[in-house]
């Protein structure tokens, strides 16, 4: 019987080593690697292309053999850290993205050493993840009554938020009976700048694209309070639900930022569900200088947050906050015979899996916790003043310089502008332009993106990260000036 047992056990595997001491010794050069790649970031190009090698690599076959570990680190440092998208480097501006910080890969790297599912449970990472959520609330005004939920990112966070809304705003019981039983269409209204998560969520939920009605903007960008009533009206006339209001508290065009205290009475006034897109400005309200610009956040019904955004929390951390915590449980809440929950013992707290679409969830919140532990939110809403001094910098530097002009209005950190060329018509603009953002890319000098705000084509820069400083954005509009003048003197001379 004793044979037998040591028979079946040496045959037994698992993936810990035999010996943890090699292990040990390439964790601490990973380490300290990663010190030397985050603190000399600023020296990199922001980003590089792959050459044919190395992007050859990631179509070889399944590996079938085992690779020595500090084998697979080496082709992970030569082949994914050399050439990263760029957003942790401090002239990355393009789209919008955090720039992460080391105390918050810590976070991670503990978080997946710890293995925790936050799918609920009695235990500590459980009660972090409503603890992060319960600090998101503060941030943000919100009561302790609320409810909340620690999610991938903006686009999940908006889609939980506006499903509760369609729930409560349906008229029937939605989870049973589906879309097909809604007596009357539900209309749901957002700017003509709103994210294109939304129309996703619009589909997601079985409404239809049809169903969000796009409002238009006034010169600041920002949804016509006005026009949006009308909508209202004339939806109900043609026998339409009106149901939701989506507010964007920062479009990603130019950071506009709708009237939040007008659509909150609008809201309250039509009885309307008020859903806060904040997944760019949410987070202003910590900032002292520009939290004015968010008034009015806290009487959402829902908010959509990115901590992986102004908090910098590494990717991903998204969370959404409901008032109404019954109707947010109420939305989401299965409980099948196998998580009944018990008087004591694991499974004696509540599932957070109730609170939106994943059962299975990373300890999503320990990034968050440690960070705004080390430095406390105060630091975090200097940052995002910051942020935003530097876009007013920049579109200052713009103004200064003849060759280049503004195109949109700067809002608070995204700044719209172009290099000007008298006599080139609007494609001919966008084609120029274009090719001074591949540019700066292909010398690795800074990362931007283009975008079109009421058809004008124009280049788009969005500072959100707490490692730029205004000699980047002085770099910046030095090079752009040089590119532009170099190819258009270039091809003027060809």
């Amino acid at each position: 019987m004793e044979a037998s047992r040591k028979t079946a056990a040496a045959g037994e595997e698992t993936l810990d080593p035999d010996d943890w001491t090699d292990l040990r010794a390439l964790s601490h050069r990973i380490v300290d690697d990663a010190i030397d790649y985050i603190s000399g970031v600023r020296d990199r190009h922001v980003w590089l292309d792959m050459p044919e090698p190395v992007r050859a690599s990631f179509a070889a076959s399944l590996p079938q053999s085992p690779t020595p570990t500090d084998e697979v680190y080496r082709e992970v440092a030569a082949n994914v850290l050399g050439y990263p998208m760029g957003n942790i480097h401090p002239r990355f501006w393009s789209w919008y993205m955090g720039s992460s910080n080391f105390t918050g890969a810590l976070g991670d790297f503990l978080a997946a050493i710890q293995g925790s599912n936050l799918g609920g449970g009695n235990h500590a990472a459980a009660l972090m993840d409503q603890q992060v959520v319960d600090w998101c609330k503060e941030m943000l005004g919100f009561p302790a009554s609320s409810s909340g939920t620690l999610v991938s990112g903006g686009s999940v966070a908006n889609i939980i938020g506006l499903a509760v809304a369609r729930n409560v705003k349906a008229g029937v019981d939605i989870r049973e009976l589906g879309v097909a039983a809604i007596a009357r269409p539900l209309r749901y209204y957002g700017s003509d700048q709103i994210h294109s998560c939304h129309r996703k969520a619009m589909e997601t939920l079985g409404l239809g694209n049809q169903a969000l009605r796009r409002i238009p903007t006034d010169a600041e960008l920002r949804i016509d309070v006005a026009a949006l009533r009308r909508a209202i009206t004339e939806d109900r006339a043609a026998g339409y639900m009106p149901a939701c209001v989506i507010a964007t508290a920062g479009t990603v065009n130019t950071g506009a930022i709708d009237d939040l205290q007008a659509l909150a009475a609008l809201a309250a006034e039509e009885d309307l569900w008020l859903h806060v897109d904040g997944c760019i400005g949410a987070l202003i309200a910590v900032a002292p200088q520009n939290r004015f610009r968010v008034a009015g956040i806290e009487k959402a019904n829902s908010v959509a947050l990115d901590p992986h955004k102004w908090l910098h929390a590494p990717f991903e951390a998204g969370c959404v906050l409901i008032q109404d915590a019954s109707a947010h449980r109420g939305t989401f809440a299965v409980t099948p015979e196998y998580l009944v929950a018990t008087t004591r013992g694991l499974a004696a707290a509540p599932w957070l899996h109730d609170y939106g679409l994943q059962t299975s969830r990373g300890f999503r919140a320990l990034k968050i916790w440690m960070s705004l532990k080390e430095h406390g939110i105060a630091k975090f809403g200097r940052l995002v003043d910051q942020n935003i001094a530097q876009g007013r910098y920049l579109s200052d530097l713009v103004d200064a310089e003849p060759a280049l002009e503004l195109v949109a209005p700067t809002n608070i950190n995204i700044v719209c502008f172009r290099y000007r060329c008298e006599g080139k018509d609007g494609d001919e603009l966008k084609a120029l332009n274009t090719e001074i953002m591949l540019r700066l890319q292909d010398e690795g000098t800074a990362v931007l993106s283009d975008t079109t705000v009421h058809g004008e084509h124009c280049l788009r820069v969005a500072i959100n990260n707490h490692r730029t400083r205004r000699q980047d954005l002085k770099l910046l509009v030095d090079e752009v000036v040089r590119l532009g003048r170099e190819i258009v003197w270039g091809n003027a001379a060809a």
